[in-house]
């Protein structure tokens, strides 16, 4: 009764303007909300930081000055300042027993300390009390004080006490313990792993805001095993179908959308839950056929429902009733003048045509505007839906206009990621080899350094090796159209340094290959490329390099060289160079020159950039002189596994090991001590030869000396025991196989190509009017969108632009638990009357409890409850279920049923047959890509 006269005198002089503060404290609110400039701000806290300091020091203050002064720090760290000075007081009155100043001690605390602050073991024991305490008020401030302030060390010192407060007889605690938990778990889901049923149990709490609060740890906690949760599914979609139907009291409503929170958080959920499961998926496509029908597109939150139930469907199994809806309300979005609900539509389509290409199409003028609003982030995010849906017969048009957006920008970030785009689909979707080259050109150019420098790798590699297809007239003719095209490039100033590095490769490599430019023409270039770029050491070695390539080529093939003078004040200026680098190259041109045209040719050999070199590891061609020195008396090479002493001790060596000099340096271990007497087999330690850290082998190598003494002396067993000190390396003499864990939940994925089948095309709502399209836009849009077909040509990655051989999307198979026949999915979008359903007026709060209450009401009769049993979950038969079953009855001659997902039993005769051809054809089936070996049989 007293704390409740408290907070009415409080809220009386709150009333009154004050809020029970001082006239002192009103007059610092304003005079810095008045403030001209930050320094006059600084100026008025720094002198109300000097009045604390002295007013905190006084003894004996009042417990309504502290409270006031509490605040006058919290707004002051508020503003920027340290207020470090008054935290100890914070922390003293979360011990108060008044209820207001507990309450302002903790809300001052959360704001002033962090988990690893030392003040927090201060208040571990007030929270430990706080938590057991009469008045839920101050659980719940204890319990908003562990989510923020509770680090991994103090866990299990309130850990006990939040689990019984799930249990508490007010919902606000509960809901707040809930909140606690997923704060543990977080921060160390160790600690709370055993009290995960807690979760599922709470999921059944008849109070909605306990319900809606245990999402989202298991949220999380589903993000990281879908599997372990597969049986909730039906009862995520009983809440989701309760919530809809407006089940929930009207306090949760939001602008008349029924707890759309909880909705959004439900999709979430769904959406992992059904991600590549078939009978999920089937479940859920009622209540999402009813959402779409329900919710309102005119509220912001009503769009934000619409969107999430975009993005859940385009996760689970691809329903084309579902997608046509999608369809709709995308279209819907497109057509919105506000541009967030543009930028949603946008995100939705490119969501939808990896299930179904042609939706895209539907939306074309739409995507059109999209491109040419000046909302720059609206623009981007259309720029990404053309990447997803480029195709060889748009590639041109697409990657021009990312091009000019990439030349327009400034944001080096996004020009870098809009260059590799361009690259990517330029490699994949070439047209031909000279617009290849011109493209690679105009990224190079604009995009500068940004570029990757593995792109102008992959650029010269591809123009050496060709396209791959033996066809040596057209790889001449792509060569020649790279060097006029860099020879008109090479002129223009400032060019980036990566540019300059692929012109001068290509120039050095393919100048005068052809006959149509002179090796004095070549050479004048790359000199004049040399003295624009003299700060790039980088670039001149590079055009050192493509010099000696020009000469080395005229010197082989028997013609005079010429070497310009401007050439020649470039060799003699690098041969004086700092840099090592170029005087050594400098010095290996100036060698050649003097070489003769045999020589010159097995040096640096015509067009060979593309031949592999054949590396000898082991240097075998050394061995006649490495012979020849030993006969002559050298020392052998001695290996770093024997110079290391692992394998042997001064107590024995090999017979067949030199000693090594007394004046070198000595790699073996210490001596072991010798005894006096004869050596004795119960006390003499010999260690264990073991495996070196850097050996090929893992057989220990053993001598004739461990063998004749392993009989008879003990070993130290060194077994799995880690060293601690030299390489680090396990005593184990033999090394462990590890196996490998296949995923235990594999589920079917489903191909693009088998979805979006139906009959029935998804509809669209966006027809403008004929006289108001412009034909620019026409003619853009058929260039964007042309060609129906939604298969893709791509071509190789690694030898150019060739079309993939036989790449067809095949539907995954389905698990042998699985392979029953599939009936057709129900009309989930029918407009018609829904079934009659007897609804007994109850209790919503009752209806949602152990959500088992409410669906014996209205035909849903799923046990919830028994999911948190040890025993195996039991499926009971649901009225969504029941109704499946007689739609899919009912629809058997439908010829829209998932076929394809079922697959036959395999030929045994066909099999053997097939496998006998391949070992005469000598493939092993487990060496190659098992999609692949599949399409080679047929």
């Amino acid at each position: 009764m007293e704390q409740l006269k408290t907070i009415g005198r409080e809220l009386a002089m709150g009333s009154q303007g004050g809020f029970g503060q001082s006239k002192e404290f009103l007059d610092l609110v304003k005079s810095i909300g008045e403030a001209r400039s930050k320094a006059e701000e600084d100026r008025i806290v720094l002198s109300e930081i000097d009045i604390l300091k002295r007013r905190l020091l006084e003894p004996d203050i009042p417990k309504r000055k502290m409270k006031e002064y509490i605040i006058r720090l919290v707004y002051i760290e508020m503003l920027g300042h340290d207020a470090s000075f008054g935290y100890i007081h914070a922390v003293k009155m979360t011990h108060d027993d008044n209820l207001l100043l507990k309450r302002t001690g903790y809300l001052a605390v959360t704001l002033f300390l962090n988990e690893d602050h030392d003040l927090i073991i201060l208040i571990v024991n007030t929270i430990q009390k706080d938590l057991r305490s009469d008045n839920f008020l101050v659980v719940c401030a204890a319990l908003n004080a562990i989510c923020r302030l509770i680090n991994e060390e103090t866990i299990p010192a309130v850990l006990p006490q939040v689990v019984e407060l799930l249990n508490h007889q007010k919902e606000a605690v509960r809901k707040k313990a809930i909140m606690a938990l997923h704060r543990f778990h977080r921060k160390s889901p160790s600690s709370v792993s055993h009290l995960i049923t807690n979760f599922r149990k709470r999921l059944c709490d008849n109070d909605p805001g306990v319900m809606g609060a245990t999402l989202c740890p298991l949220f999380d906690l589903i993000s990281e095993d879908v599997s372990s949760y597969k049986d909730l599914v039906s009862s995520f979609v009983s809440i989701l179908k309760q919530v809809t139907e407006r089940r929930l009291p009207k306090s949760y409503d939001y602008h008349q959308m029924p707890a759309p929170f909880i909705q959004i958080k439900l999709l979430k959920i769904m959406a992992l839950l059904g991600s590549g499961d078939k009978n999920a998926s089937e479940i859920m496509s009622m209540v999402l056929g009813d959402l779409f029908r329900k919710c309102d597109s005119s509220t912001n939150i009503g769009n934000a429902i619409l969107y999430e139930c975009i993005r859940c469907i385009s996760c689970i199994l691809p329903n084309p009733k579902l997608l046509e809806a999608a369809a709709d309300a995308i279209s819907k979005f497109l057509k919105s003048d506000s541009h967030n609900l543009k930028y949603m539509g946008i995100d939705g389509l490119g969501r939808l045509i990896k299930i179904s290409p042609d939706i895209a199409e539907q939306h074309q003028l739409a995507v059109i505007d999209c491109l040419e609003d000046p909302d720059d982030t609206l623009k981007r995010k259309t720029f990404e839906l053309l990447y997803k849906m480029t195709k060889s017969s748009n590639v041109e048009v697409i990657v021009d206009r990312m091009i000019d957006y990439m030349i327009s920008i400034n944001d080096n970030h996004y020009k870098t990621e809009i260059a590799s785009r361009c690259v990517e689909l330029a490699e994949q979707f070439a047209p031909s080899n000279q617009w290849f080259i011109q493209i690679m050109n105009k990224v190079f150019e604009h995009a500068g350094d940004l570029v990757n420098i593995k792109v102008a790798h992959n650029l010269m590699r591809l123009i050496a090796e060709g396209f791959g297809e033996d066809d040596d007239d057209a790889d001449s003719k792509l060569r020649l159209s790279a060097v006029e095209s860099y020879l008109q490039l090479i002129s223009e100033p400032k060019l980036p340094s990566l540019f300059l590095q692929v012109i001068s490769w290509v120039l050095g490599e393919y100048g005068t290959a052809d006959g149509k430019y002179s090796a004095s023409y070549i050479s004048g270039k790359l000199c004049d490329v040399a003295d624009a770029y003299s700060s790039d050491e980088t670039v001149k070695g590079y055009a050192v390099s493509a010099l000696m390539k020009i000469y080395a080529f005229e010197i082989a093939s028997g013609r005079k060289v010429d070497v310009l003078p401007e050439c020649q004040s470039l060799i003699e200026e690098l041969l004086a160079s700092h840099s090592t680098d170029l005087q050594q190259r400098a010095y290996e041109l100036q060698a050649l020159l003097a070489l003769d045209a045999r020589a010159v040719e097995s040096i640096l050999p015509l067009d060979a950039s593309c031949e592999d070199i054949e590396v000898d590891k082991d240097l075998s061609f050394l061995n006649g002189y490495i012979q020849q020195a030993i006969e002559s008396g050298a020392q052998p090479y001695i290996s770093e596994r024997e110079r290391s002493g692992m394998f042997e001790t001064t107590d024995y060596h090999p017979q067949d090991h030199h000693e090594v000099p007394s004046h070198a340096l000595r790699f073996e271990a210490y001596e072991l001590p010798k005894p006096s007497g004869p050596p004795q087999a119960s006390n003499e330690l010999v260690p264990v030869p073991e495996p070196s850290y850097y050996s090929e082998s893992h057989q220990p190598i053993s001598t004739s000396l461990v063998s004749e003494r392993e009989s008879s002396e003990i070993k130290l067993r060194l077994d799995g025991v880690k060293q601690k000190w030299g390489r680090p390396s396990y005593q184990s003499t033999t090394s462990s196989s590890s196996t490998t864990q296949q995923a235990a939940n594999g589920t079917p994925t489903y191909s693009d190509a088998g979805v979006g089948s139906s009959s029935s095309k998804p509809r669209s709502s966006y027809e403008p009017k004929k006289p108001e399209i412009d034909p620019e836009k026409q003619r853009l849009a058929a260039s964007l969108f042309g060609g129906s077909s939604s298969r893709t040509d791509k071509k190789s990655s690694s030898g150019g632009h060739k079309p993939a051989k036989g790449t067809v999307n095949k539907p995954a198979a389905v698990p042998k638990e699985n392979q029953t026949p599939v009936q057709p999915p129900p009309d989930l979008l029918d407009l018609g009357e829904p079934t009659a359903t007897t609804v007994t007026a109850m209790d919503p709060f009752k209806e949602l409890e152990g959500l088992m209450d409410s669906s014996s009401q209205d035909g849903d009769s799923s046990d919830v409850m028994g999911l948190y049993s040890d025993a195996a979950p039991v499926t009971s038969t649901t009225s969504v279920d029941s109704l499946l079953s007689e739609l899919s009855d009912s629809s058997k001659g439908n010829p829209r049923t998932y076929q394809s997902q079922t697959s036959k039993g395999p030929n045994t005769k066909e099999a053997l047959e097939k496998d006998a051809l391949v070992r005469q054809m000598g493939v092993n089936p487990t060496s190659q890509n098992p999609t692949l070996f599949k399409d080679l049989l047929g």
